[in-house]
């Protein structure tokens, strides 16, 4: 027979374990943080090995409906899940204060608490329709009720808890059953295991720990939103993104704007993109995301404005990239970007230097994107470039030209996937003329960047700059 281990002490700030008590933890330095663990448990809460646990199984024998998905009511956010929330699966939504965390996951336990749309109670003998559980620790029922009316939502299939202790929400879940769990948020949840303090390390892992197992021993999708840091990460730190099988990423620009990425997806692609417009009725599916991108001019284009098909996921979008240059207004240049590295825009630069003769390193440079979504892929090389000459030069580009590729640091245009796909989608919005690596149709073929620079200007034009 196993002998029972006697009871340990555990750091309420960072979950070190230690056989007796320290005024002082040598892991974070913290003074009087050491509690008294349970008997069998080491920091955290975690069970100690050697007990009854999980027993292995055939996998073979796994039923593959396990992994089945429901819709969560947003085409939107079903392309950035995969194709909709996987049942017993864990899903984190992190953003910035305000930007609608919580209305998301309202909006997603009405969908997914109403399989029939609202239309009526489900007829006699019919499935049951799904429950929603909404765990809040940051705002009373009643503002959660008339933030839900103000929306025009169907709350008859929700159940509303307002509680910080991780005990009170087990007993819930335990009594309820609910199909869709939300946690908003996971960072005011504290258990007495895992000290006093809520929003500590340990105090995360412990209760994420709890609320993941319990979803994956069932047919229920939990969902828990989380603060972040100043640098826009998950506050942990990033010690919860390895417990859940997704984490979405809000984001937004200075419009009304929404943008929802997954960072991580166990279930699906981390490349969709999800577009939301947040207004009275919440947040809803932006139709046509390209025009939110393109600037519809009645004039000439100005300087310094240059349009790229991109890929995000699944579907193409036209962006407008726009550049400004100015003349340094100190011994260095600089370069202000935040919606493109602002490394590879003084690297696209330095070739337009070396390759066509344009000065840039006397120059400040301001780079933005049209929409403010952000961009990372390289086939944005060729329209960066293309923006900044015209910027520099002051030579607007021609109306209808788009531009795809990767410039490497010998000048070349190189090739990119679904060169055809982006053309395609680029002459529908109205682009006659796409320059790219790859000779298609409706494509311009172009080499290097100096044949791509006298294309899109013309000869006569570029050797002006």
């Amino acid at each position: 027979m196993n002998k029972k281990k006697a009871a340990g002490f555990a750091c309420s700030a960072c979950g070190n374990a230690q056989p007796r008590w320290l005024g002082r933890c040598p892991e974070c330095g913290g003074w009087n943080t050491f509690r008294e663990s349970a008997a069998g448990t080491a920091a955290g809460g975690e069970a100690v090995p050697g007990g009854n646990g999980a027993r292995p199984v055939p996998l073979a024998s796994v039923d593959p409906s396990e992994g089945r998905r429901i819709s969560t009511g947003s085409g939107e956010f079903d392309r950035v899940l995969g194709g909709g929330a996987t049942l017993r699966s864990a899903i984190l939504v992190g953003g910035e204060p305000g930007i609608g965390k919580s209305t998301l996951l309202l909006q997603t336990a009405a969908a997914v608490s109403r399989p029939d749309g609202g239309a009526g109670e489900p007829e006699r003998g019919a499935a049951k329709t799904p429950r929603a559980l909404y765990v809040s620790g940051e705002e009373s029922a009643a503002q959660i009720r008339a933030r839900a009316d103000r929306l025009m939502l169907d709350t008859r299939g929700i159940d509303i808890l307002c509680a910080t202790r991780l005990e009170d929400v087990c007993a819930a879940l335990d009594a309820l059953q609910p199909d869709f769990v939300v946690i908003d948020s996971i960072q005011t949840l504290r258990s007495a295991e895992a000290g006093a303090v809520p929003g500590t390390v340990s105090q995360l892992k412990y209760c994420a720990l709890e609320l993941v197992e319990w979803a994956k021993s069932r047919d229920s999708v939990l969902c828990m939103s989380a603060h972040v840091t100043k640098d826009g990460s998950i506050a942990g730190p990033k010690s919860l993104e390895h417990l859940v099988d997704t984490v979405v990423a809000f984001e937004r620009n200075s419009d009304e704007a929404r943008f929802l990425r997954a960072q991580k997806n166990r279930y699906g692609s981390v490349d969709e993109l999800g577009i939301f417009a947040m207004g009275e009725r919440g947040l809803t599916q932006v139709e046509d995301p390209s025009a939110m991108f393109i600037t519809r001019r009645t004039g000439s284009l100005p300087a310094g404005v240059a349009a790229a098909p991109v890929f995000e996921g699944s579907r193409v979008f036209l962006v407008e990239i726009q550049a400004l240059t100015v003349p340094a207004k100190a011994a260095l240049s600089r370069v202000y970007s935040d919606r493109i590295d602002s490394a590879r825009v003084s690297r696209t630069a330095a070739v337009l230097e070396k390759r066509t003769g344009v000065r840039f390193s006397d120059h400040d440079i301001y780079i933005n994107v049209g929409g403010g979504i952000r961009l990372t892929e390289s086939a944005i090389d060729a329209a960066l470039a293309a923006a900044l000459y015209s910027a520099r030069t002051d030579l607007p580009l021609a109306e209808g030209t788009a531009f795809v590729g990767e410039l490497s640091l010998a000048g070349e245009i190189r090739p990119v996937p679904r060169v055809r796909q982006r053309a395609k989608t680029a002459a529908s919005l109205g682009f006659a003329a796409v320059y790219a690596p790859e000779a298609e149709a409706g494509v311009i073929a172009v080499s290097d960047v100096r044949a791509l620079i006298h294309a899109a200007f013309g000869v006569a034009r570029a050797e002006r700059g």
